[in-house]
């Protein structure tokens, strides 16, 4: 399991939060790497194809199932790789993602919904757009995804969105906001309900 970490943080929030703890206390064959991408900005897909180069490949040719995985902006990075590459991945932990600015959801909105949503020609270069065309056109025998976030959480509208378009059983929204507290809780949860 490969992490993305979030804007502000570092691959050692995750040792801090606990998150190899976990696997460890439950006896879980899972290898988890933190990965700090450095972004110039945010269609800047250059460190998305190292990451494929250098570490994804890699492991894919050495017959090891690969689960992308990201908190907050690391969320909506995982699922722009997956948008060009989901074919690399075994599945996807998706805490509380940033899923774009607050007018792109609010369009999708008022479009009644994705299913509606038309995502012009802009998808083909913004990232935000890529990553909902994606998510609009994932099938259901595309590779797992599993979506946590807290029901305080400031992105929740766009995370319902997502949730919308996701099967109930890939979905856990539990009290709690954007922070580390509540993406132990969901971490946690998503081993006891993926791995246990």
């Amino acid at each position: 399991m490969l992490w993305l970490p979030g804007a502000y943080n570092i691959p050692e929030d995750f040792v801090a939060a606990g998150f190899g703890a976990a696997v460890q206390r439950r006896g879980l064959p899972l290898d988890l790497e933190f990965i700090d991408l450095e972004l110039r900005y945010l269609g800047d897909d250059g460190p998305l194809l190292e990451l494929r180069a250098e570490v994804i490949g890699p492991l894919l040719e050495a017959g090891v199932a690969v689960w992308l995985c990201g908190i907050s902006l690391g969320g909506l990075l995982a699922l722009h790789f997956a948008a060009s590459y989901s074919a690399d991945l075994a599945g996807m932990c998706l805490l509380a993602p940033y899923l774009g600015s607050r007018m792109l959801i609010e369009e999708i909105a008022q479009a009644q919904g994705l299913d509606q949503w038309q995502p012009g020609p802009l998808a083909e270069v913004d990232a935000e757009r890529r990553i909902w065309r994606y998510i609009q056109r994932r099938r259901d025998d595309a590779a797992p995804l599993y979506l946590g976030f807290g029901r305080e959480d400031r992105f929740a509208p766009a995370l319902e969105l997502l949730a919308g378009n996701l099967a109930a059983k890939s979905v856990i929204v539990i009290e709690g906001g954007h922070d580390w507290r509540t993406w132990t809780s969901l971490w946690e949860n998503f081993l006891d309900s993926r791995f246990a």
